[in-house]
């Protein structure tokens, strides 16, 4: 990479920081939670949508299936699958989960771009040790986030 200041003259080039050792405990773990959020954010993204779709087309054709005058139960039938679509979601919130974890992996993500540019928190010697707490510290953040939303969701259930 390349920076060239304002006015004439030739650019100075700028290095960047390498990452640590391949056998680095902390960046491994790094690494690992970032590809874990992003995919796990992805996977929720992707059933909370499909679910959702699936919802909107189900309710989209009740009113045609009234009106063609089918029997009862196709009727009936279309709208306990709108109520099964919505409990899935209730019950497995992949839309809050799919927030947070996207959340969680931004966080992580600016964390690893800061320690490689040397910048904020991790400017001194101790970068290496920062650099594990503040990853642990997201990672719990986003845990005790997850507890208390299941926690919430069994107080609200109504079978409990």
């Amino acid at each position: 990479m390349t920076y060239r200041e304002d006015g004439p003259g030739p650019a100075r080039q700028i290095e960047a920081v390498p990452p640590p050792a391949a056998a680095d405990p902390t960046w491994e773990r790094l690494e690992d939670q970032m590809s874990w959020y992003d995919r796990k954010s992805g996977d929720n993204q992707h059933r909370y949508k499909w679910l959702k779709l699936l919802e909107i087309a189900v309710a989209a054709s009740l009113p045609v299936v009234a009106a063609v005058h089918s029997p009862v139960w196709v009727t009936g039938g279309l709208a306990a699958v709108i109520v099964v679509l919505e409990s899935i979601q209730h019950v497995y919130q992949f839309q809050e989960h799919w927030i947070t974890y996207r959340s969680t992996a931004e966080a992580l993500k600016h964390e690893h771009y800061l320690y490689l540019a040397e910048a904020g928190p991790y400017v001194g010697d101790d970068r290496h040790s920062q650099l594990a707490e503040r990853i642990e510290g997201l990672v719990s953040q986003e845990h005790a986030k997850w507890t208390a939303s299941h926690r919430e969701a069994n107080a609200r259930s109504p079978d409990r």
